[in-house]
């Protein structure tokens, strides 16, 4: 499998200076990178450091993860985030757990005794929240639905119709690879503190978000 990692980033030069060099290059076939408009030098840092990185035209996760998908040429793809929240050291977890036929596996941090030390009341709320919603109304087990960190094939993107310029692509493509009966599984890994930078999730936006696509793939039937 040729393996892709995209990395979402907006002024996470104190994350990035500290997680790449932990990214093993046996790990990867391609590394892209899209940025949302930094000024700290994550640009600049990525550039040096012979990084496929380029400006994403519109704003806006949602924007970025789609922009991305278009340069993407790996089999696989993983979703990591730079400032800390993504522990390296799964990647090749993940990698190997999509070799037993899986469509998608997340990195729960929930799972299995693994931990958010990033979580504050409101984001774990949220999260747990969120999560049982989806259980309740699809069918499902799955123990954390807003992570990030993900690896799954590239083609489920195109197939499934997963674009969105909403924060919530990544609940769009569990869900529609949910409904489609395809082989999703998890493997725990912790969430440790940012590192650096300010958070860009803003809770009420995200969650109105979340709420809505959650409930629009509940009412469409594909």
């Amino acid at each position: 499998m040729k393996v892709s990692i995209v990395i979402l980033t907006l002024n996470e030069i104190c994350g990035m200076r500290i997680i790449m060099p932990l990214i093993k290059k046996e790990w990867y076939d391609e590394i892209i990178i899209v940025d949302g408009g930094s000024t700290d030098g994550t640009v600049e840092y990525a550039k040096e450091q012979g990084y496929n990185i380029f400006t994403q035209k519109e704003k806006g996760a949602g924007a970025a993860f789609s922009e991305a998908m278009e340069k993407v040429t790996g089999d696989i793809v993983i979703t990591f985030s730079p400032d800390g929240n993504s522990l390296p050291e799964k990647i090749p977890e993940l990698i190997e757990k999509m070799k037993e036929g899986y469509d998608l596996v997340t990195v729960s941090r929930y799972l299995r005794g693994a931990k958010s030390y990033d979580d504050d009341i409101l984001t774990a709320f949220g999260n747990r929240m969120f999560t049982w919603l989806v259980n309740l109304l699809f069918g499902t087990g799955y123990s954390d639905l807003l992570v990030m960190y993900r690896c799954f094939k590239r083609e489920l993107v195109e197939s499934l119709g997963a674009y969105t310029q909403t924060p919530s692509w990544g609940t769009l493509l569990l869900l529609r690879a949910t409904k489609h009966g395809l082989k999703i599984g998890e493997i725990p890994g912790d969430e440790p503190r940012r590192m650096g930078g300010q958070r860009k999730m803003k809770p009420f936006f995200n969650g109105t978000c979340e709420l809505f696509m959650i409930f629009k793939e509940f009412l469409k039937r594909d």
